[in-house]
C-alpha cells in the first residue's frame, strides 16, 4: 500500500460518506493498522496521511465548516436537540470553537430552529394527551433527548 492507495481509500470513503478531517484521519489510520504491511511501511504511510488530508482539503473535498453546518441543518430537520448535535459533531472530530462559530451562524439564519426541531421531535416521538402523567413522561423524554427546559415547556404547551 502506498500513498496513492491511501488517497484512493480516502476518496472511496468520501464517495459514500461525508466526513470531517479528524474522522477521516481515524478511518485511514484504522485501515493502515489492519493492513498486512510491515511496521516500517506502516509508519511511513501513517506520516503521509496528513499530506493526503491536506490535498483533499485544498480540493475542498473535506471541509469541517461545511460539514458541521450541513449536519446541524439535517439534524435540526430530524427533530434533534442542540446538545445531541453538539455531542455528535464533537464525536466526529469537530473542534469546539468551530462548532460554536457554526452554531452561531446557523442560529443567526434560523433563530427559532430549536423550537421547530422540538416540534418535529414531538410529532415523531410523543403521543400528546392532556393528563398530567403523560405530560411528565413527555417532559422526561424530551429532556433525555437534550432539549432545554424552557424549550420543552414552550413546545409541549403549544402542541
Amino acid at each position: 500500500m502506498n500513498k496513492l492507495l491511501l488517497k484512493k481509500s480516502a476518496l472511496n470513503y468520501l464517495a459514500k460518506y461525508d466526513s470531517s478531517r479528524k474522522y477521516l484521519f481515524n478511518i485511514l489510520r484504522r485501515k493502515l493498522m489492519k493492513s498486512k504491511l510491515d511496521e516500517k511501511e506502516k509508519k511511513t504511510l501513517f506520516n503521509s496521511i496528513n499530506d493526503v488530508l491536506i490535498e483533499l482539503e485544498s480540493k475542498n473535498l473535506i471541509n469541517d465548516n461545511k460539514y458541521a453546518y450541513r449536519k446541524i441543518e439535517n439534524y435540526s430537520l430530524q427533530g434533534k436537540s442542540k446538545k445531541f448535535i453538539q455531542n455528535y459533531l464533537i464525536f466526529k472530530g469537530i473542534e469546539k470553537k468551530l462548532l460554536d462559530r457554526v452554531f452561531q451562524e446557523f442560529e443567526s439564519k434560523n433563530p427559532s430552529w430549536e423550537e421547530e426541531s422540538a416540534k418535529i421531535f414531538i410529532r415523531k416521538k410523543i403521543k400528546i394527551n392532556e393528563n398530567v402523567e403523560n405530560y411528565n413522561k413527555n417532559l422526561s423524554k424530551m429532556a433525555r433527548s437534550g432539549f432545554s427546559y424552557s424549550i420543552i415547556k414552550k413546545t409541549l404547551k403549544t402542541e
